[in-house]
């Protein structure tokens, strides 16, 4: 039974994000949150998940394990291959953020439109949708647009710009595609936002992961 998750970001804000997320949706659930920047300052400088990123990860999951996690949860898109990688060295469960967003996704139809804002999640996200889609026996269709300036926008902490550019990348999407999928949390408020509009559906990870954690929580 799951009784306390271990929760890994590389970022800070998403910390708050998910407090609140876990006090909202399952608060008899304990968790405990471990931010690490330095992962996703590895995976920016090297492009991609390198043998180190991997062994750094491996390192922050046993970590969590001997704290008491009953499951742990990574929030960075991009560590998503090296997540892959540590799973079966582990004794307990981890699920990645986009894992219930990327099956919801290949559910709803075939055309799947994917935004990133950062370099080092656009392709593991891509390939996650592609792997839930032939697990399922489906063929799907991904188009994927990276909106970087989005990404440095929101560094400098100016979200009104980096929202703008973000509801652009979606507006291009939207005629060629059934739905579709923010890579990022960073990006969740947006998804909300859309469902107000006739728009193919706007998919988000943070909602869709916790009513997956609440199902498996009981």
């Amino acid at each position: 039974m799951i009784k306390r998750v271990g929760v890994l970001h590389t970022v800070v804000f998403l910390a708050d994000m998910f407090r609140k997320l876990f006090n909202d949706v399952i608060p008899k659930v304990d968790s405990f949150h471990v931010v690490d920047e330095g992962i996703l300052k590895q995976l920016t400088a090297s492009g991609g998940v390198t043998p180190g990123i991997i062994r750094h990860i491996a390192a922050q999951s046993s970590l969590m394990a001997a704290s008491g996690a009953d499951l742990i949860l990574f929030t960075c898109s991009s560590t998503s291959p090296a997540v892959d990688s540590v799973r079966p060295l582990m004794d307990v469960p981890i699920l990645k953020i986009d894992d219930p967003m990327a099956e919801r996704a290949v559910e709803i139809g075939r055309r799947i439109g994917v935004v990133t804002t950062a370099k080092t999640t656009l392709k593991p996200s891509v390939e996650l949708i592609q792997r839930k889609a032939e697990e399922k026996g489906k063929s799907v269709e991904v188009t994927a647009v990276l909106e970087a300036a989005a990404f440095e926008a929101r560094l400098k902490g100016d979200i009104d710009e980096h929202d703008r550019l973000v509801d652009s990348a979606i507006n291009g999407l939207a005629d060629q595609c059934d739905t579709i999928v923010l890579a990022q949390a960073s990006m969740a408020h947006l998804a909300e936002k859309e469902r107000g509009r006739t728009f193919p559906p706007v998919l988000a990870g943070p909602d869709i992961c916790m009513d997956a954690l609440k199902k498996m929580t009981g």
